[in-house]
């Protein structure tokens, strides 16, 4: 008596057997796979996932530029990135003379600054204060 589901109405019959009268009119067909060959339940189609993606080669550099290195600069051990640990070299190094490295920093010098400057995020354009007069417009009109 305790096994027995309340839901169920005693007349009916054991569920194994109806599974195998619904296997027998089962029709195989677009969207209706054979029951053998379906997933099982909690199992994954995709066991191992989607692949991570390749990272593109700006982001490995970027990523390489970016780790942080141990030097010993004046006795003193500091932690700085890998980029600043090359611009100093390439900048001591040319401040020894070696022509190579002079021409490089000027390149570096004149491609930095040959970039316009970062425009300043505070600064508002007409369109900024045409929505911001709506929204205050709006916010008057509801009360708050």
């Amino acid at each position: 008596m305790g096994n027995e589901d309340p839901e169920r109405p005693a007349t009916q019959e054991p569920a194994g057997a109806h599974d195998q009268e619904h296997a027998q009119d089962y029709q195989v067909g677009y969207r209706r796979p054979p029951v053998e060959t379906r997933f099982r339940p909690g199992a994954s189609g995709n066991p191992r996932g989607r692949p991570k993606g390749l990272r593109s080669l700006a982001a490995v550099v970027a990523a390489t530029l970016g780790e942080r290195v141990v030097v010993t600069e004046n006795g003193r051990r500091k932690h700085i990135s890998k980029l600043q640990a090359a611009v100093k070299q390439l900048v001591n190094r040319a401040a020894s003379g070696e022509a190579r490295s002079i021409q490089l920093l000027l390149a570096l010098v004149q491609a930095s600054e040959a970039k316009p400057p970062p425009s300043d995020p505070v600064q508002q354009t007409e369109a900024d204060a045409i929505v911001l007069a709506e929204l205050r417009r709006r916010f008057e009109q509801s009360g708050l």
